[in-house]
């Protein structure tokens, strides 16, 4: 008898806990209906423009909505592209430590760490998200970094490539032909000291990304060849957009490209060069260009660039992979990449 109670008793047990389980999933059923295509259109623009902005999951965009939401979306969510190049006289190379600063974040990104005179790692928030702003003192020292061999079949993860060019702080740069690991064909130019490495071609309408034989970031629409010719290039790789150029930030509409983790470089008019780098996981977490202008901008950033974020986004400081880059990347050390930009002391 005792015994038959028993199984009763747990059979009720176990239909209420299946019972409570339905209920809590008909509750999430309901939340994430709402929030795909109830009355806050935040959350429906963030899904689509996240999914649209990746290499390989754009087709996320269609599976919740039509072809005409999805274009009524990208329609009222947009940047306005800069297409000044920088003004490399306004940058005055003067990066050593003041006795007054003009606020907390100036001071942040000028007084040194002890013992460490070339760049110091700021722990922040960019937006919502985990960010790491690297200030790197003597922009002479930031050069471009690329996988042994172009055009081949793989890429090189960013902590092999920093260490076998004796990087002390590196970052990821541009983009690729994206083939699972990545392959080693650029998208755009290549250029390192002063030579062109790689090109398919000048696109009117790409960004190309490079520093000058003076040490100063170059922000440009006009070909490689151009530039090395009349503008003192020296090292350079194409992505983009432009975020700030001679201080005046891209014009936003909305949440183009919507959150996601994401990489940056900037200069300083002092000459002080910025690395961002922020963490979050595609399609749910991690900054939007919006926050990535505005944390710049609070760090002094004259003209700054995006590079290539997602699963790419990675900063190797000492051999060591400082953040975390989402998705499998996370485990293996950083995603395959073609190109990045580091501290070099070889």
């Amino acid at each position: 008898m005792e015994e038959t109670r028993e199984k009763k008793y747990s059979k009720k047990k176990g239909l209420k806990k299946s019972t409570y389980l339905l209920i809590v999933i008909d509750i999430l059923v309901v939340i994430c209906f709402f929030l795909a295509y109830g009355p806050i259109g935040y959350f429906r623009n963030l899904f689509v423009n996240t999914a649209l902005k990746t290499m390989t999951h754009k087709y996320f965009a269609y599976v919740l909505y039509s072809e005409d939401t999805v274009t009524e979306i990208k329609n009222s969510n947009y940047f306005v592209r800069i297409s000044d190049t920088t003004n490399t006289d306004d940058i005055v190379i003067d990066t050593k430590e003041k006795d007054t600063y003009d606020n907390e974040y100036d001071k942040a990104i000028l007084t040194r760490e002890k013992g460490n005179e070339e760049y110091k790692v700021l722990n922040i928030k960019v937006g919502t998200a985990d960010g790491y702003l690297v200030a790197i003192y003597d922009p002479s020292k930031v050069r471009l970094i690329a996988k042994e061999q172009l055009g081949t079949k793989y890429g090189e993860r960013i902590i092999t490539m920093c260490e076998r060019y004796k990087g002390t702080v590196c970052i990821n740069g541009g983009g690729f032909v994206d083939k699972g690991y990545g392959s080693g064909i650029p998208n755009g130019y290549v250029v390192k000291d002063g030579k062109i490495i790689w090109s398919d071609g000048y696109n009117p309408k790409a960004e190309l990304i490079g520093f000058t034989n003076d040490n100063k970031l170059l922000l440009t629409t006009d070909s490689a060849e151009n530039a090395i010719k009349n503008k003192n290039l020296r090292d350079a790789l194409e992505f983009g957009p432009f975020l700030i150029v001679n201080g005046k930030p891209l014009e936003i509409v909305g949440d183009p490209w919507g959150k996601a983790p994401r990489v940056a470089i900037a200069q300083r008019k002092d000459g002080v060069v910025l690395f961002l780098v922020v963490d979050g996981q595609n399609y749910v977490f991690g900054a939007s260009l919006k926050d990535m202008i505005e944390t710049l901008q609070k760090y002094g950033a004259y003209n700054a660039a995006n590079l290539d974020g997602g699963t790419s986004a990675t900063l190797v400081v000492n051999n060591k992979l400082i953040n975390k880059p989402s998705g499998g990347a996370a485990s293996t050390n950083g995603r395959y990449v073609i190109t990045g930009w580091g501290l070099l002391n070889g």
